[in-house]
């Protein structure tokens, strides 16, 4: 390995996983302005975090989505609008106005999702 490369200013830091309430604390290089005060009355520096080992899927054993960016909800949106687009293309009746044919596919997608979620 190369001996100039890696970081020597290893500090206590705290990591903090608010989803699920937990914390620990190990050495680490990883930069930030907040501190807490650990269990030992000793301040540190404070990393949050969005995942980690008590929230994250694979540890748990739960599927949870922690979306935090609106990724999903925007995925999701997308892929509504594709099938929307889709629909309206292989639709064989075309005697019907644009808008009627909205209204179908729209009840379609309606009864589709509720008998996901049920």
């Amino acid at each position: 390995m190369k001996s100039s490369i890696h970081p020597q200013n290893y500090r206590p830091v705290v990591f903090s996983d608010e989803q699920a309430g937990f914390a620990f604390l190990t050495q680490s290089t990883a930069q930030t302005t907040e501190t807490i005060k650990w269990e030992d009355d000793n301040e540190y520096p404070l990393v949050k975090v969005h995942i980690s080992s008590a929230s994250h899927p694979f540890f748990t054993g739960e599927e949870k989505i922690i979306d935090t960016e609106g990724r999903v909800d925007r995925f999701k949106a997308r892929q509504a609008a594709a099938e929307l687009v889709k629909q309206l293309w292989q639709t064989k009746q075309r005697k019907l106005t644009l808008k009627k044919q909205l209204k179908l596919i729209l009840q379609n997608q309606t009864k589709r999702l509720n008998n996901l979620t049920n």
